[in-house]
Parts: C-alpha cells; sequence; structure tokens
C-alpha cells in the first residue's frame, strides 16, 4: 500500500483524511453540509488515500487546531470512505456517490429494477426502442428478464430476443443515462404514464377511507366517468376481495398479518369469507382466532374498519413489491 509523504497531501486530500480521522458523527455533520460534487471529490481523495502517516496528520491539522492527539497510521481505502458516507447518506446515495467515483454501474438500480412486478416493467418496455429494452434485460436478473418478456408481444418479444443475443458492450456514459431515466420513470414514482400514475394515487387514497365514503364517492365517478371509475377498481382492494387471490397469495398475505388484526377483521364477515380466511392461516392461528372469535365480545365497526383497511393496504403493498399478484387462475 502507498504512503503518502507529508508534502503530498493536497487540496481535497486533505478533507478527505481529516474526515477519516474525526469522529464519525461528527464528519457525519460536515458531510451533510457538502453539495454532491463536493461529496463525488472527497469520496474519490478518500477511497484512492493510501496509508496516512501520524505525522502527516499531526501537520495537516496543525493547520485547523492548536493541538491534535498522536495515535495509528490513517488508512484510505473504499471501505473506509463507504463507512464515513453511510453516517450522513441514505444507503441509495451512497451506491451512487461510489458507483460513480469508482466508474462502475451502479448495482443498487438494476438490483431495484429487477424486484419490480413482471407488469410494471414489461409495461415499460414496451413504450422502450428495442435495443433499449434488450440492453435493460441485459442487466436485471434473469427470472426478472424471462418475466418481463412473457409479458411483451410476441413479435416485440422475439425481436428484443434477438437483441440481447447481439448485444454490443454499451458505453458508460449511456449506461449512465440509461439508470438515470430508470431511476426516474420506475424507482422514483409510479411506473406508469401521468394518467396511471393518478389512477394509482387516487386508489390508494380511496383505499384509505372509510366503506361509506368508498361507495359513495365510486357511485359518484361511475355516473361522471365511468372509465376512469373502472381504471380505479383494477387499482383497488378490499378485504372482500380477497376471493380475488390465489391460494398462494392468500398464504404469503396472512403470513404478514397479525392474528389480532385477522380476528378483528372476521368480526361480522360472511361464513364463505371467514372459512376463506381461515383456510389461509396456520393450524395454530386458526385454532387461536377460532377461540376468539367464539368467545362473542362485541367490537367497536370503527376497528373492524380499521382492521379490514390495513389488510387491503397489505395487499397492495405486497403486491406493488411483485411478492403477490391481485388476481390469478387458481383463485378459488
Amino acid at each position: 500500500m502507498t504512503t503518502l509523504p507529508v508534502p503530498s497531501l493536497r487540496g481535497t486530500q486533505k478533507a478527505a483524511a481529516l474526515l477519516l480521522a474525526m469522529d464519525k458523527a461528527v464528519a457525519a455533520r460536515l458531510l451533510k453540509r457538502f453539495d454532491p460534487d463536493e461529496l463525488r471529490q472527497v469520496t474519490r481523495c478518500a477511497t484512492r488515500l493510501g496509508r496516512v502517516p501520524t505525522a502527516a496528520l499531526d501537520g495537516l491539522v496543525a493547520e485547523f487546531a492548536d493541538s491534535f492527539s498522536a495515535g495509528a497510521d490513517l488508512v484510505g481505502s473504499v471501505g473506509c470512505a463507504e463507512e464515513l458516507l453511510a453516517e450522513a447518506l441514505p444507503r441509495d446515495q451512497v451506491s451512487d456517490i461510489l458507483s460513480d467515483v469508482l466508474g462502475r454501474p451502479n448495482g443498487s438500480v438494476w438490483e431495484r429494477v429487477s424486484a419490480l412486478p413482471d407488469t410494471v416493467l414489461g409495461g415499460y418496455l414496451a413504450k422502450e426502442h428495442p435495443q433499449t429494452a434488450a440492453f435493460i434485460l441485459s442487466k436485471v436478473s434473469t427470472a426478472c428478464a424471462a418475466a418481463a418478456l412473457s409479458r411483451l408481444p410476441p413479435a416485440l418479444r422475439n425481436e428484443v430476443t434477438r437483441r440481447i443475443i447481439g448485444l454490443r458492450p454499451v458505453g458508460e456514459d449511456v449506461a449512465r443515462l440509461v439508470e438515470a431515466a430508470l431511476q426516474t420513470d420506475l424507482l422514483a414514482g409510479p411506473a406508469q404514464d401521468g394518467k396511471t400514475g393518478s389512477n394509482a394515487r387516487v386508489a390508494e387514497i380511496i383505499n384509505k377511507m372509510e366503506r361509506a365514503h368508498v361507495d359513495a364517492v365510486m357511485q359518484d365517478l361511475e355516473r361522471a366517468r365511468p372509465e376512469a371509475a373502472s381504471a380505479l377498481r383494477s387499482l383497488m382492494f378490499d378485504f372482500a376481495d380477497i376471493p380475488r387471490l390465489s391460494v398462494k397469495a392468500r398464504l404469503i398475505l396472512f403470513e404478514k398479518v397479525a392474528p389480532e388484526r385477522v380476528i378483528l377483521a372476521l368480526d361480522g364477515a360472511e361464513a364463505e369469507l371467514r372459512e376463506l380466511v381461515l383456510s389461509s392461516l396456520t393450524a395454530r392461528t386458526r385454532r387461536m382466532v377460532e377461540s376468539e372469535l367464539s368467545n362473542g365480545q362485541s367490537v367497536a365497526g370503527r376497528d373492524v374498519e380499521k382492521a379490514r383497511r390495513a389488510i387491503g393496504e397489505t395487499v397492495l403493498d405486497l403486491a406493488g413489491r411483485g411478492e403477490i399478484e391481485l388476481g390469478s387462475d387458481d383463485a378459488a
């Protein structure tokens, strides 16, 4: 490892050395005052700093303070720089800065794109140039690529597949442009066009409303704008819609829901819906829920509604992360 003589520390190297040497909490407060370009410059120096002798630190700190306690040599490395940034910045920003500094693709973008539902990514790729779609599919996980390809029209699917096979290396600048577009279009907000994105937001709002208010809003919308009402309903999910879920999706859902919430949600539920939910629980949890339901204790209607809305929101959250689908052929 290279050892820097005292005179070789210049400009941003001094700042990087000081930040690495000082208490991490103090360094974090300072880093929050840096602009993005300054952060990249300091990070670049920190990753390449190498070993800085204590004598060099003594001379450096003397420029800013009256005294400095002697200690072990300081070592600047990628790990140190990452640890330093992690104290002050969100994980995604740390990844972006290090990726930019080290000149490597931003893995976090591709990992997050790979985690998107195939319906979302497939719909996005269908609107892109086949060459762009091929590049994106070459970077995501193979499982994600296969699922997204299956969502494309046959002719486009075949063309994109051919382009993936013949894909040549893409320049770093182009790769960064694609990553930035994905960040903006898919990861930083709704992964749809403006109209569908608005529908998604309205649906999310309505899903959080009380049932009586939901019915009134949707009835009015169906009279005034039936197409919009239909689009909203496809994005909404109510506790009564649980039969729309596949057996697998119901099992995943009720692994995430606390038994206490299930008990509240099932209070007053129709027999068929109650049995469907109970059949999605583990044997132990089912016995617990059935025992509580048989007690016949009165439950406030607003608590029941709140529990049902919470389960509906859990369904939408799981669907948004691609863990379940809102409808399936094996729904029963």
